[in-house]
């Protein structure tokens, strides 16, 4: 799995989504997610919705993901 697989499988699950990825070893990544569906959700709830646009890939090829998942107007600051 590669950063910019996981990056067009994000953006793909969560329309309107803007996502970055990056990974020094290709198992471990690290994900900016900036989507307008994490308006009045709590984290938990926006790392299940990009959790959910990875399926069985969690855990499998993707071995972690840490996310950082924002609404447009928190990226904005």
């Amino acid at each position: 799995m590669n950063a910019d697989v996981i990056c067009q499988l994000i953006e793909a699950g969560l329309p309107g989504a803007s996502a970055q990825v990056h990974s020094d070893d290709g198992v471990h990544f690290e994900a900016v997610v900036v989507a307008e569906a994490f308006v009045g959700k709590l984290p938990l709830a926006r790392h299940r919705l990009v959790y959910a646009t990875l399926g069985e890939r969690m855990g499998g090829e993707i071995h972690a993901l840490q996310i950082k998942a924002l609404t447009p107007a928190e990226a904005a600051r």
